[in-house]
């Protein structure tokens, strides 16, 4: 299996005000308490009193803050290859790294997960960031959160999953760059607005579109157990598997 190349798509206006995604996409922050509130649960039902987190793709740390709120006590290092989105994070997480809960990480998540012992981790979790992967880089990925987690880990990922039938999936990305249209134009910053667009047909790429269905089928090829949806709005899903 060769290596592709991670790319880096978050820098400049778009990593600067990446904030900004909550409101053209409201979902995100819930999926994110999600995130935090599923991990939190799986942690006290298995009656860890600390757990080792790896986040793919922290960005600002919104999805971070989540996961330390709701499994105190535990450990985690925030991975991300965009630098602009992890000096916000440093800021965001300030307190939390100061007391060693948090360290935050400069790398690709493939050459990251490459480095990481096997059957090392008690979860690995992502937010809207599996998504940007290339086909071929995704699945290594996925292969490699496999192996570093422990027997019994837990791979929770909320993400944007594309409906499977496509004609429905079409309405759904029209609707999405129409709200986008409506909240830069009302702002007034079509420079932000091109970058959202642009990022959109990035998503919507044949190389990176992941589709919830295929998505779950490649998660038990890997040897995933209990593959699960547990939410969906539209594009944006919840879904987990353990080792």
């Amino acid at each position: 299996m060769s290596t592709i190349v991670a790319e880096r798509l978050f820098d400049g206006p778009i990593a600067e005000e990446y904030n900004l995604l909550h409101i053209i996409c409201p979902a995100a922050a819930d999926i994110s308490q999600r995130i935090g509130e599923f991990v939190g649960h799986w942690k006290e039902s298995n009656a860890l009193d600390s757990i080792e987190i790896l986040e793919i793709g922290c960005g600002t740390g919104f999805t971070t803050k989540q996961l330390l709120r709701h499994s105190p006590n535990s450990r985690l290092t925030g991975i991300d290859n965009a630098p602009d989105m992890l000096e916000q994070a440093a800021v965001n997480l300030n307190s939390a790294i100061s007391e060693n809960f948090v360290s935050l990480l400069e790398v690709d998540a493939l050459s990251h997960l490459q480095a990481t012992p096997s059957a090392s981790l008690d979860v690995v979790a992502s937010a809207y960031a599996i998504h940007n992967f290339l086909d071929g880089y995704r699945e290594q990925v996925l292969h490699e959160i496999y192996r570093v987690l422990k027997p019994g880990g837990l791979f929770v990922n909320g993400d944007r999953y594309a409906v499977d039938n496509s004609l429905e999936h079409l309405r759904l990305t029209q609707a999405e760059a129409r709200e986008y249209c409506q909240v830069f134009t009302k702002m007034q910053r079509p420079d932000l607005l091109a970058e959202w667009i642009v990022h959109l047909f990035s998503d919507e790429s044949p190389d990176h579109i992941m589709r919830l269905q295929p998505a779950l089928q490649s998660m038990q090829t890997i040897g995933f157990q209990a593959v699960t949806l547990h939410y969906r709005q539209g594009v944006n899903a919840l879904i987990s598997g353990t080792k």
